[in-house]
């Protein structure tokens, strides 16, 4: 019996929810609103949570030639310039926890899922198609575009990403709010770069009320740069990718140490995001309904801070699979298995969103705040940095949960 799955979005996470389902064994039609798949950004980081998936994916080796896998993690003063804490990454990394911490451009993350669904006679691809609603029918879910054009399915996933038009439906929440935090990005060759600032090392430069994170992509060929400040959001910001001025950041940064400022001088274009946010998960029923089922950041948008977007959605595409796999009979298995798959994922989600929305208030401290937060990662740098909750491997047949941690960096 064939069992179809519709996708709306075309990002990270869709392509993920596509390559997954496809492993279950359903038929996938991707519906992207674009003229075009592909990923804007810059660097994207991802930890052994998701590495490991990839690896089981069978994208162990078209990831291997497209990341950096650094070996350290580096924490510093931004106002100073002394060094923090520290994290021992690389193989460390892959002895504790089965797999590397990676670093890399969102667009060959992007492109390594893209080829793998693309090259699958169950998954077709469509572009040109912004979805603009859907109807629960008794034998399935209908989706409609703007046209008229209609198509039935099995099941609907919305990873249509932040302003998602499967969310405004299903949950009628309203839109994400802006964080009043911005994200300057920028891109450079290290070559381009004199030899005092190139690197293979994720670095962040904690300050007052901002921070600043680098890290190699493109196999170390390039280095990503992330500079987050506090200040007004752009009037149009669901079109997140605006040009940043140089001087903004400069005068953001303004009296913070000299080898940071050489750094953030040596760049040659910024990129500017508005930072905007969703609360926390409070049940499962924010991530399905029915025959419906939310997917990454249609369900669960979340602050850098934890540097696990991608890998929450991931890992939601995951699991989706594994529920997915489970249909037999779609008219009345869907609903049941959308619901374990809401179950199992929600509170985690809501974990990291949380921890994530913590971190920002610890990365950007303020007095004595500031002062506890350095001192505490001079004395216990690796304990504090490590995520063993989020990282390890989870018990065999339970959710990706964990016990509530209590450590302030983590």
């Amino acid at each position: 019996m064939t069992r179809q799955a519709l996708i709306a979005g075309g990002g990270i996470g869709a392509m993920a929810a596509a390559l997954a389902a496809a492993r279950a064994g359903w038929e996938v039609r991707l519906y992207e609103q674009a003229d075009a798949f592909s990923e804007v950004g810059a660097g994207i980081q991802l930890g052994p949570n998701a590495t490991r998936l990839l690896q089981g994916w069978g994208l162990g080796r078209a990831l291997s030639q497209v990341a950096a896998f650094p070996e350290q993690l580096s924490v510093r003063s931004a106002a100073k310039g002394h060094d923090l804490g520290s994290l021992p990454l690389g193989s460390r990394c892959t002895e504790r926890y089965g797999a590397p911490y990676a670093t890399l451009h969102r667009g060959d993350l992007h492109a390594l899922l893209l080829a793998s669904v693309a090259g699958r006679g169950e998954v077709h691809l469509n572009l040109n198609a912004p979805v603009a609603g859907f109807t629960n029918t008794p034998e399935g879910v209908q989706v409609a575009w703007a046209d008229g054009h209609r198509v039935e399915g099995d099941v609907l996933i919305g990873a249509d990403g932040l302003w998602s038009a499967v969310r405004k439906q299903v949950l009628a929440d309203g839109a994400p709010q802006p964080t009043g935090h911005l994200a300057y990005r920028a891109l450079v060759r290290q070559t381009d770069l004199p030899l005092s600032l190139r690197s293979q090392q994720v670095t962040v430069w904690l300050g007052p009320r901002l921070h600043v994170v680098s890290y190699p992509v493109r196999g170390g060929e390039m280095l990503n740069v992330v500079v987050i400040l506090h200040g007004e959001p752009p009037a149009d910001m669901e079109n997140w990718d605006h040009a940043g001025l140089g001087a903004d950041v400069q005068a953001g940064l303004a009296g913070q140490c000299s080898a940071l400022m050489a750094l953030i001088e040596a760049m040659p274009a910024w990129r500017l995001w508005a930072l905007c946010e969703r609360p926390p998960l409070h049940s499962a029923d924010q991530m399905a309904s029915g025959r419906v089922a939310l997917l990454g950041d249609a369900a669960h948008p979340m602050r850098p801070y934890l540097a696990q977007g991608a890998g929450m959605a991931i890992e939601d595409a995951a699991e989706l699979g594994r529920c997915l796999s489970g249909v037999i009979r779609p008219l009345a298995d869907v609903p049941l298995a959308l619901r374990h798959y809401a179950l199992q994922r929600w509170e985690r989600n809501a974990r990291v969103q949380a921890r994530a929305l913590r971190n920002g208030h610890i990365f950007h401290a303020t007095g004595p705040l500031r002062l506890g937060r350095d001192l505490s990662l001079w004395l216990l740098g690796q304990r504090l940095l490590d995520v063993p909750w989020l990282y390890r491997v989870p018990v065999s047949g339970s959710p990706i949960h964990a016990p509530r941690a209590t450590r302030q960096l983590r």
